[in-house]
C-alpha cells in the first residue's frame, strides 16, 4: 500500500463526485471487486477503475489484484484525515463563539 501523506484537499476532491461517494459507501460495507462495484452503479469497468484511481490517489481506497480479480477496500486513514480537519475547524469555531459570548456578557454588564 502506498504510504504517502494523505492531504485533506485531495480527499475532499475525491468525495466531490457522487459516483465516488457511492463507491466509498459500498466499500464501507465490505471489500468489493471492481465488477461488484460497477454493477449497481450501472457504469463500465473502465469508469469504475478511473474512479478507484482517484480514490486511491486521495488515500480513501486501496486495491490489490489476485489473479484476474481486483479487490478494493476502504482505507480508513483517508477518513481520519477528514475527521481531524473537521475537529480542528470545530475547535476553532467553539473558541471564537466562546470569545463572542464573553464579549456579549461584558457588554450586558456595562
Amino acid at each position: 500500500m502506498n504510504r504517502k501523506k494523505i492531504d485533506a484537499s485531495h480527499v475532499f476532491h475525491a468525495l466531490g463526485d457522487p459516483t465516488r461517494r457511492a463507491i466509498v459507501e459500498r466499500l464501507s460495507e465490505r471489500p468489493y471487486s471492481v465488477s461488484g462495484l460497477a454493477t449497481p452503479l450501472n457504469i463500465s469497468l473502465t469508469a469504475v477503475a478511473q474512479h478507484l484511481q482517484v480514490l486511491e490517489e486521495s488515500g480513501l481506497a486501496h486495491s490489490e489484484k489476485t489473479g484476474r480479480v481486483r479487490t478494493c477496500r476502504l482505507n480508513a486513514a483517508g477518513l481520519s484525515v477528514l475527521e481531524k480537519w473537521i475537529r480542528d475547524r470545530r475547535s476553532l469555531w467553539v473558541r471564537r463563539l466562546d470569545r463572542l459570548g464573553d464579549a456579549l456578557a461584558e457588554s450586558d454588564e456595562e
